[in-house]
């Protein structure tokens, strides 16, 4: 298998890739998790694991996710809060049809949502 590299900012240490990698979601797709109540948008995608070696060991071992699948940052909500949740593949579905999320730092990456995903901003995108 070919591999790269790739450099995790948050983790901060350099991490092998394989050179394809396929995500089932996109950057302001709305997405649901499996076994937790909460939803987001996703503004940022790990093609495999990049988070510390501590984020990943809290996980309890029977529902701890496998490293090698893509990992989302998603701007998440819950009945009763805000927050920035990394999640594995395996753990979400779409939920675009369920409408927009109120997260409060959509605005600052998003201008619309329009047929169950969000749209990023114009000056965001290369």
């Amino acid at each position: 298998m070919q591999v790269s590299q790739y450099f995790s900012h948050q983790a901060g240490r350099h991490i092998e890739v394989p050179l394809e990698s396929r995500a089932r979601f996109g950057v302001g797709d709305v997405v649901r998790h499996k076994m937790f109540d909460f939803r987001g948008v996703v503004f940022d995608i790990d093609p495999i694991f990049a988070n510390s070696e501590e984020w990943y060991e809290s996980i309890p071992e029977s529902i701890r996710p496998g490293r090698d699948q893509p990992f989302y940052h998603l701007f998440a909500e819950s009945d009763d809060s805000y927050y920035v949740a990394y999640v594995s593949q395996q753990n979400l579905v779409s939920d675009g049809p369920a409408g927009p999320v109120d997260h409060p730092n959509i605005a600052e990456m998003f201008d619309d949502f329009a047929n169950g995903r969000y749209v990023m901003r114009r000056a965001l995108t290369h």
